[in-house]
């Protein structure tokens, strides 16, 4: 798929863009609406395929659970191993599509692989994330930075006194919860491992503050979030902080999400997350 379409999506997806403007924008570049219109299919995310493990896996627990945010009680969807013990946990945050089927099957994965996984919602005070995309891209863009942070720290305090988990707690994110994770190796000292998927970085100036270990994953492709890897990885050199960087050539944003047809990389999500379990094992044990 040409390019420059694959960016007019990420725009839209990442910016104050409307929908009307975003579709007159498609057409221009396919030619006309009804291509526009045959295109769209192929950029939207598609949660008929979010499932690659199922709630029902014998091998796993999965509810909904709530903790104590900021100023709101935080929803969230967790899975654990199903056999009896205590485990190290990690948050699982998600894009700026909110808490989905997609991220619910992440969060499956994590369990699978032998963590407690917590992947919040971070429209939990507005009463969750609608299914309708456009009110969900409002909802976001009221969200106060802040106390969003807040709460997802919230969430390390809240997976570290679970009975089932050895209090050990790291965090993976993706596009939006890539930058989070960012922030909560900034600002939460008792975080151990942050895997931002293609997120955006923190300021140089408050990298010094991580204490956790760092594993970044990018798409080649995605320019955008690209710009801001070289002083990052200078802050992180000077801070002493231990870090791993990966570059997917050949990859675009959101390159880990199954449901997004146009962007998904297969080879590179693969690689990608056999490096993300390995880290977290070798950082939460």
């Amino acid at each position: 798929m040409d390019q420059r379409i694959i960016n007019l999506f990420d725009e839209y997806t990442h910016k104050p863009l409307r929908r009307d403007d975003f579709l007159k924008r498609l057409a221009q570049l396919t030619g006309g609406t009804a291509a526009a219109l045959a295109v769209l299919p192929l950029l939207e995310v598609n949660y008929a395929k979010a499932e690659t493990i199922t709630a029902q896996d014998d091998r796993i627990k999965t509810e909904s659970i709530t903790y104590p945010g900021s100023d709101t009680t935080m929803k969230g969807y967790l899975a654990r191993p199903a056999a009896a013990g205590k485990y190290p946990a990690v948050i699982v945050i998600h894009e700026n599509r909110g808490l989905n089927p997609h991220i619910e099957d992440v969060a499956r994965r994590v369990a699978l692989a032998g963590f407690v996984a917590l992947a919040p919602d971070a429209l939990s005070a507005a009463g969750g994330t609608p299914t309708d995309e456009t009110q969900m891209r409002e909802l976001f863009g009221k969200l106060d930075a802040q106390k969003t942070r807040e709460n997802f720290m919230k969430a390390v305090d809240y997976l570290k006194t679970r009975p089932d988990s050895t209090g050990k707690v790291g965090a993976v994110g993706f596009c939006w919860g890539g930058a989070m994770a960012n922030q909560l190796a900034v600002h939460v000292p008792d975080l151990k491992a942050a895997v931002p998927f293609y997120g955006r970085q923190p300021d140089a100036a408050d990298v010094p503050k991580i204490k956790a270990a760092v594993q970044l994953h990018y798409g080649g492709l995605d320019e955008r979030v690209n710009a801001g890897i070289p002083a990052y990885e200078e802050a992180l050199k000077k801070a002493g902080v231990a870090y791993e960087l990966y570059v997917y050539e050949g990859a675009q944003h959101a390159f880990h999400n199954d449901t997004a047809p146009t962007r998904y990389n297969e080879t590179a999500a693969k690689l990608a997350w056999d490096r993300t379990i390995s880290f977290f094992k070798k950082n939460l044990s």
